[in-house]
């Protein structure tokens, strides 16, 4: 015999599901300090690239580089903190690790999702999505900026392209999430794919940066470029390979 029971409804509150997107930091050492002088020389002079974003902290990384490494938990979260971002769980740690982070006050997260990039495909390749793919948001159009930028100055075009049209000066800055596009002279920095989106470029009609990077990858000025790049229109991309994804400079219209 079945029995329906009549239920009542809260009425100051409901219960659902939600989806949190999240900024991933793949810890790849136990070394704190060693972190905070390459978190500094990343970000150190963007003190608002990250807005309070909540981050989950994945231990896969660490686990490869330094198996059975104990980092402090307590100590990480205060110095993520520094550069606005907000650590709430961690995901692929020992139980040893787990531990110690629950009781630093993370969560653990064995199931969040960590997206990475998939490599561009070529023109004479067919790409066959293996499950359905819910369709993105539009994202918002290309910060174009019209002036020289001059020593000092910075742009970051968060969340999308970024296009300069006058030449960019040594000592200033252009970043992007997206791609980056130089109609004049590159002669400062460069950062494009700057939340690791590895499909991103740099192109410029004069290629003479005093630093280029993608998705972290980086290559500064004391390697010098070849003769047949320096100044010349060229872009900058990332390309896999046995040891990691290296930085490719090739001349365009060569």
């Amino acid at each position: 015999m079945s029995v329906a029971l009549a239920g009542n409804a809260p009425t100051t509150f409901e219960i659902k599901s939600a989806h949190l997107p999240l900024v991933a930091l793949m810890l790849k050492s136990s070394d704190l300090d060693r972190l905070a002088q390459e978190l500094t020389q990343r970000f150190g002079d963007m003190p608002d690239f990250f807005d309070n974003d909540p981050l989950v902290i994945d231990l896969h990384p660490l686990n490869v580089a330094e198996a059975n490494a104990l980092p402090d938990f307590s100590a990480l979260q205060t110095l993520l903190r520094q550069y606005r971002l907000m650590p709430l769980a961690v995901r692929g740690g020992t139980i040893e690790q787990t531990r110690l982070a629950l009781a630093a006050g993370l969560t653990n997260a064995p199931d969040a999702s960590v997206q990475r990039a998939a490599p561009a495909v070529q023109p004479t390749e067919i790409s066959t999505p293996q499950e359905p793919v819910a369709t993105p948001a539009p994202t918002p159009g290309a910060l174009v900026i019209d002036k020289p930028l001059r020593s000092g100055q910075q742009v970051y075009a968060r969340g999308r392209d970024l296009v300069v049209m006058a030449m960019v000066n040594p000592g200033a800055e252009v970043i992007a999430d997206g791609h980056i596009h130089v109609y004049a002279p590159l002669r400062g920095k460069a950062i494009a794919g700057a939340r690791g989106n590895a499909d991103a470029r740099i192109f410029a009609l004069g290629m003479a940066p005093e630093l280029i990077s993608i998705a972290g990858i980086y290559r500064t000025s004391e390697v010098a470029l070849p003769e047949s790049i320096q100044g010349k229109t060229a872009q900058v991309r990332l390309v896999p390979g046995p040891d990691g994804d290296k930085l490719l400079i090739e001349a365009i219209g060569a």
